[in-house]
């Protein structure tokens, strides 16, 4: 980058790294929300081998959000990426059903930008209250 000294270059680098040790509890594979309605015990595997559970509560009120064929589409967990050092975060949204039930849950209309949802504190504290288990968060090693 343009005008970075070499210790700012060093820092990113090495928080790269460690990075990838902080995000290894994300699904190496999420699953549809269709999928985990229907599996007994709904679960993904994650990276570093690890097994996340989903609460049936929480699957049962995303379906009541969502059409057959938006259960299709939602991929879990929803993945909340926090930034170093900043008060905002994003929900990641590959695609629309994600955004549409982010604003059904935040009572509130969202624009995605770049596939994410920018969100504070306390739409955050909202989010994770009702979707304790059906949201992971991603750190960024973006400084």
């Amino acid at each position: 980058m343009v005008g970075e000294l070499p210790y700012e270059r060093l820092l990113q680098e090495s928080l790269k790294g460690e990075l990838k040790v902080v995000n290894a509890h994300l699904p190496s594979k999420p699953k549809t929300l269709l999928d985990l309605l229907s599996e007994e015990y709904p679960y993904v595997l994650c990276s570093d081998g690890s097994t996340h559970l989903f609460s049936r509560k929480e699957l049962r009120y995303l379906a009541s959000l969502t059409s057959a064929d938006e259960q299709k589409a939602l991929l879990l967990p929803i993945l909340i990426e926090v930034k170093a050092g900043q008060g905002e975060m994003a929900v990641i949204c590959p695609g629309e059903v994600e955004a549409r039930v982010m604003a059904q849950i935040l009572d509130m209309p969202v624009s995605p930008r770049q596939k994410k949802i920018t969100i504070y504190k306390p739409q955050l504290a909202v989010i994770r209250k009702l979707l304790r288990t059906t949201t992971q968060y991603i750190f960024s090693p973006k400084l």
